[in-house]
Parts: structure tokens; sequence; C-alpha cells
């Protein structure tokens, strides 16, 4: 039998990473075909498209500059071209475009096809929170599992050490995806708490950017490590990118927006976003009091409550005294 095509929707950072990953593994593997596509969102460097760069040149010079990309990983520029045939979807995009993509996607999909999401983020609805898993398995009618962990892209792509999460509802699928992306390097844990997985994964964004206000803020480890847990949590409250940015908004007055901009090369930022999600609902199930540090986050990037009286909401609730 052919093996099976895999698709990569998403050239960001991680998404690059992963494409290298899956480009390797896939070479003299039966499971699967030699030949990874990956949807790029097409733009311009220096007047040449980003796709012809990534296929004649094999780097994502943009978003993974200084790496070499299998040349069996083909950029292509259309999702329906991306996705026709592909049995295998890894999602890896901000979450913010995915209901978009799935729209686009979905009369192009493979009967039979999985995914995975190594999406981190959260959908609000008029129905409430939705992880984004079950908004491709909607939308697309796709069985999807969810990757997680403590994985910093350009540390993955170095080489170093590392251990992640894949949640799987249907374990064969989960053992699949362990076979496509682990490497000795990047050691994959499969359970079937999907949703557990993802839910950490997406929550943990909102208080890197707290322990970014920490660090602006000038206060120590034990400050930022009283509103930290553990493994993923803590690897993006030093090294992530919302913590960095976080630090930044308290450091420079500028806008998320305009940091953004200036900080991530094009990328999006998931912990603000993800905040003013959950913080919806907090408001509808009458629950802010009850998740201040989520509350906080949320009031001083979208409402304009100085930074300075970070700590101070923390400390004012019932539940911390």
């Amino acid at each position: 039998m052919p093996g099976m095509k895999v698709c990569i929707i998403g050239s960001g950072n991680w998404g690059s990473v992963i494409a290298k990953i899956v480009g390797h593994n896939v070479k003299g593997n039966n499971r699967f075909e030699p030949v990874v596509k990956m949807w790029v969102y097409e733009e311009l460097i220096d007047g040449r498209n980003l796709t012809d760069i990534i296929n004649s040149e094999h780097e994502n010079v943009k978003y993974l500059p200084g790496h070499k990309l299998p040349g069996n990983v083909v950029a292509v520029p259309d999702i329906t071209e991306a996705v026709k045939g592909a049995k295998v979807l890894i999602f890896v995009i901000p979450h913010q475009f995915i209901q978009r993509l799935c729209e686009q996607m979905k009369p192009h999909v493979a009967p039979g096809a999985i995914g995975i999401s190594l999406i981190k983020g959260i959908d609000s609805g008029p129905s409430g929170l939705r992880l984004i898993s079950d908004l491709i398995r909607e939308s697309l009618e796709v069985d999807v599992s969810v990757l997680m962990g403590a994985n910093i892209a350009n540390e993955v792509a170095d080489q170093k050490f590392c251990e992640t999460t894949i949640g799987a509802q249907n374990p064969a699928h989960g053992q699949l995806f362990k076979e496509l992306l682990q490497t000795p390097n990047f050691r994959i844990t499969v359970v079937e708490e999907s949703h557990t997985v993802e839910l950490c994964g997406a929550l943990k964004n909102i208080v890197a950017v707290g322990a970014g206000f920490c660090d602006g803020l000038g206060f120590g480890d034990n400050t930022k490590a009283a509103s930290c847990g553990v493994a993923d949590l803590i690897t993006t409250c030093y090294g992530g990118r919302n913590r960095k940015v976080a630090e930044a908004f308290v450091r420079t007055s500028k806008s998320i927006e305009e940091l953004e901009v200036e900080m991530l090369n094009g990328q999006k930022l998931q912990g603000p976003q993800t905040s003013a999600d959950v913080y919806k609902i907090l408001v509808e199930k009458d629950m802010v009091s009850k998740f201040p540090l989520f509350s906080a986050v949320y009031k001083i990037c979208f409402e304009g409550k100085e930074v300075k009286e970070f700590v101070t909401c923390l400390q004012n609730h019932p539940e911390h005294m």
C-alpha cells in the first residue's frame, strides 16, 4: 500500500521546526509518503515569494533562519492544494486563523484523514469555551489528537533535549503521531487525556504573560514562581515569547500590538488573546473572583489597568488571604 500523505498546516517558527522533524522522519518509513507538503502563508521577502525561497534554498529565512529544512518538504501557498490527498494533517498556526482555514480546507480533506493540533489557544463562542481540537474535529469531521509540551521552538530545532506529550483519544493514532514526530532529542509520551493536555497548553500562556509582568516590574523569581506550575508552564514563564513581550510591555509602555510587530517578526502572541477568551467566560459564569491571575492579565492587556497593580490584584482576592 502507498504511504500516508502528510500535510503541515502552518510554517511559522514552530511549524518550520516540526517540518524539519517530519521531513527527516518520513524518509525510509513505509507508513508515510516521502514528500511532505507544508502550507505557507505567502509573503514577499526582499521581492521574492517565501514559498519560492523555501523550495529553492530549503530554509524558512523569516521564521527559522539558520536551519535547513529537508528537501522533501515542499512549501505550498494554496491551502486546498496542500491538503489534497493528505491522510495526516498537522495543525500549527495561531489559533485566531484556524476557523477560516478549516472552512477553506473542508471540501478537500481526504476521507479517513486524521489530525493533530499543536495550537495553544482556546476559542470562545456563543456556547462557551471550545478547545481548538474540538473546533477542528467539528469543522472537518476528523479525529484530532494534540501535542503540547515545554518546547521552545528554537531549542527543539537545535536538537536540545526536551520532552513533550501527545494527547490522543484513539491510542493507535497517538502511536502513529509519535512515530512521525519523535526524535532522539524530542521525546514523546502518549496519554489518552487529550483535553487536559490541551487545556494546560492553552492556559499556561496567560500565566506566562503574568510572569513577564513580574520581570518587567523587577520582581524576583520567588514572586514569579508564586504564579507558575511545572514543565511547560515553567519553561514558558522563563523563555517564551509571551513572557518576553509582557516584560517589554511594562518597560516600554508600548501596546501589545506594537510589540508583536517589533519583536515577533510577524508571529502572534497567544497569551493575551487567550486571556480575553477566558475572561469572557469567567464573566458569564460569575467566576472572575476565582481566577484573579487570569482576570488581572486580561484587564492589563485590554482594559488599561495599570500594570504596577498586577500583584495587588492577586493579593486582594479572598482566595489568596
